[in-house]
C-alpha cells in the first residue's frame, strides 16, 4: 500500500501518494545521493493540487511523478510568479509551467493581481482554473515540501542527513 501524505488548508490542499510500482531502488544510500537522483530519480507517485471549497483538483494518474520534485518546482514556480516589483499590484500577467518529464503535460501558472490561477494539459479547456492567493500558494507549497520532506525522511532516516536536503529547506523555509 502506497505512503499518503496531505497538506491541508482552509482552500487549498496539496497532497501525494508514493507509488509501490516504482519503488527506489534497497541500496540507495540516502545520504549521499545527489541532486538529479532526489529530483527524478526516487520518491515516484502521483500529486494532486485542491481546492477543498469547490471540491476540485488537478491531479496526476501516473505512477510516476518525481514527489520530490514536484515539491521543488512548485516552491521555485512560486517564486519566479513574484518577480514583478509591483507584488499583488501587478496587473500584468506573470507565468510559469512545470513540466513533466516522461509527459508531454504541463501544469500552468498564471499570476495576476496577487492570485494565481492553475491549469493542467489534461483538463478540458472548458473546466475553469483553480484560483488562490499567492500568498495562501506559497505557504501551503513550503509546508507541502517540509511536511513532504519529513515523511521522506521517516521512510529513510539516512535522508535527513544529506546536504542537499539540508539546502532545499533552508532555501524555502516554512512561513507564516
Amino acid at each position: 500500500m502506497p505512503h499518503v501524505r496531505d497538506t491541508i488548508a482552509s482552500v487549498l490542499d496539496i497532497g501525494y501518494a508514493l507509488s509501490s510500482r516504482f519503488p527506489d531502488p534497497p541500496q540507495t544510500d540516502y545520504r549521499q545521493v545527489d541532486v538529479r537522483a532526489l529530483r527524478h530519480d526516487l520518491f515516484c507517485g502521483d500529486v494532486y493540487l485542491a481546492d477543498t471549497e469547490t471540491d476540485r483538483e488537478l491531479a496526476t494518474a501516473w505512477g510516476w511523478v518525481p514527489v520530490l520534485d514536484f515539491a521543488w518546482a512548485l516552491c521555485d514556480i512560486v517564486e519566479r510568479l513574484d518577480r514583478d516589483p509591483a507584488g499583488s499590484r501587478a496587473s500584468r500577467p506573470q507565468r510559469a509551467e512545470l513540466d513533466f518529464t516522461e509527459s508531454t503535460d504541463r501544469m500552468r501558472f498564471e499570476r495576476r493581481f496577487g492570485w494565481v490561477d492553475i491549469t493542467s494539459d489534461w483538463t478540458p479547456a472548458e473546466e475553469p482554473p483553480l484560483s488562490f492567493s499567492h500568498a495562501e500558494l506559497r505557504r501551503e507549497a513550503r509546508d507541502f515540501l517540509h511536511d513532504l520532506i519529513a515523511d521522506l525522511c521517516d521512510l529513510h532516516e539516512d535522508l535527513a542527513e544529506n546536504p542537499v536536503i539540508w539546502t532545499l529547506q533552508a532555501r524555502f523555509p516554512r512561513v507564516p
